[in-house]
């Protein structure tokens, strides 16, 4: 079982599409608490790509091959798609190596409760990638609320929209529901978790969905959540991949104020551009984009926070070297899925 201390926490990245290259790979590169050892892609052209971003790290095609270096690693990060996570995930935890699940975590509940399971009975540490905790729109609205600048919230709308008819380009346009595809399943992990981390624990649930894209078989393309928490707030979130124009990221209406942001966070494609987060421009956004405070005819303009995809790392480090704990818990994860299974049994 590997327990790093001091020492570099030794990693490898399962997958170099979007998941690998442009969030994990670069922030643990970023990050001084790892060293990036291992990178598996069978793909021909990623592996060029990897080799050239990543010298010191070893390339290879399956799986398998990174398996077999398992003595020298300390943590896998699963960055392919869901349907491989369970295997992948048990194969690891079999090894003693603890492990990062890219969202969506895994295709069912009962599957994830096995591999949490599993993680616990042999002693090492599983947790799921929920980087949009650290968006500067959610870090910032969470800070409102702190301060309580809206008094007290009544209605919570979030969405993540965009115009892309054409689709993604790779295996999330055709996936099933049983492979773990469809938004709500992929944007709708993040949407749920930031509301039940701004609002507490979700006691009803209802939701929508649609599927407009080419495959007939693939799952939704299009969702609507309502969810109404503990606290009495009400959460309504949209996902759409095909909004000729979209809706506000957030807003917000409380007893006092509202809070209305447009677009979306700006690190992931700082990191796709191959701005790193060492950079001083890392996460911060312009003043034209920032979220608007107050009523109508009396709003300010709200200082973003500083967007922090690093901090998971960051967190993630300290839990395995025994100085804090994990950056989300696998029971968030579940609770999460839980819900997006129960709208799809019904929707």
């Amino acid at each position: 079982m590997s327990r790093p201390t001091a020492a570099l926490i030794r990693t490898a990245v399962v997958g170099f599409g979007v998941s690998g290259k442009v969030f994990h790979a670069p922030l643990i590169e970023a990050d001084p608490n790892y060293s990036l050892d291992v990178i598996v892609t069978a793909d021909p052209l990623r592996m060029v790509e990897a080799r050239r971003l990543y010298p010191q790290a070893t390339i290879v095609p399956t799986p398998e091959d990174m398996f077999a270096r398992a003595g020298d690693l300390d943590l896998v990060v699963l960055g392919t798609p869901p349907l491989t996570h369970v295997d992948l995930g048990v194969m690891a935890i079999a090894q003693g190596l603890n492990v990062v699940v890219d969202k969506p975590f895994v295709t069912t509940v009962a599957h994830g409760e096995d591999l949490v399971g599993r993680a616990s009975d042999v002693g090492v540490q599983l947790t799921v990638f929920q980087n949009r905790r650290w968006d500067a729109d959610f870090l910032t609205l969470r800070k409102l609320l702190q301060d309580g600048a809206l008094g007290d919230v009544r209605t919570f709308e979030s969405r993540f929209e965009w115009w892309r008819p054409e689709g993604f380009g790779n295996w999330r346009d055709s996936a099933t529901l049983a492979e773990g595809g469809g938004i709500l399943h992929d944007l709708g992990a993040h949407l749920i978790d930031q509301a039940i981390q701004l609002f507490g624990p979700v006691e009803d649930s209802y939701g929508e969905t649609a599927n407009h894209g080419p495959y007939e078989a693939a799952a939704d393309t299009e969702a609507f959540v309502s969810l109404r928490h503990e606290s009495g707030v009400r959460t309504r979130l949209w996902m759409n991949g095909m909004a000729a124009q979209v809706g506000p990221r957030f807003h917000v209406l409380g007893s006092k104020a509202g809070y209305t942001k447009w677009g979306l966070d700006a690190q992931e494609p700082a990191l796709a551009a191959g701005i790193t987060p060492s950079d001083a421009t890392y996460g911060t956004e312009p003043q034209d984009s920032w979220g608007l405070l107050g009523v109508d005819g009396a709003t300010m303009p709200v200082p973003a926070e500083k967007g922090d995809y690093p901090q998971f790392y960051r967190e993630l480090a300290g839990s395995l070297r025994g100085q804090g704990k994990l950056p989300v818990q696998p029971a968030e994860a579940l609770e999460t899925l839980r819900i997006i299974e129960n709208i799809h049994a019904f929707a």
